[in-house]
């Protein structure tokens, strides 16, 4: 008698068990909650390609230092030769024209670039 009711008890809890693992598999393919991981892994992948990219140009602008320390590119001019020419845009309110933005070159100085990895898009 005793065997039947432990058999019993554990068919009971492997039904219960197994409707309840069924039930959250079936709730994570419901397309809702498909179009939302799709939206999540697509947030998580361009937070990664960001990085990549703020990391390339940090490691960019620092390899280009180190080229041009090693050309002797930013050396101390000689008085007797003309200086370097420098492209000076004012910058009014923070903002700059198209032909300003130009001029500053394709890169702007060799600052670290700040990017809030917590924020969505």
């Amino acid at each position: 008698m005793f065997r039947r009711t432990f058999w019993f008890t554990a068919g009971a809890a492997a039904g219960v068990w197994a409707t309840t693992k069924v039930n959250r598999k079936i709730k994570q393919l419901t397309p809702e909650s498909l179009a939302a991981q799709a939206a999540n892994k697509a947030v998580e992948a361009g937070h990664k390609l960001k990085d990549f990219a703020l990391d390339v140009r940090d490691n960019m602008a620092q390899r280009e230092a180190e080229l041009g320390e090693a050309l002797g590119l930013e050396a101390p001019v000689d008085p007797e030769l003309p200086g370097q020419r420098r492209v000076v845009v004012a910058i009014e309110n923070g903002k700059t024209s198209k032909t300003e933005k130009n001029k500053q070159g394709k890169y702007l100085a060799k600052s670290k670039y700040s990017y809030n990895r917590n924020e969505d898009h």
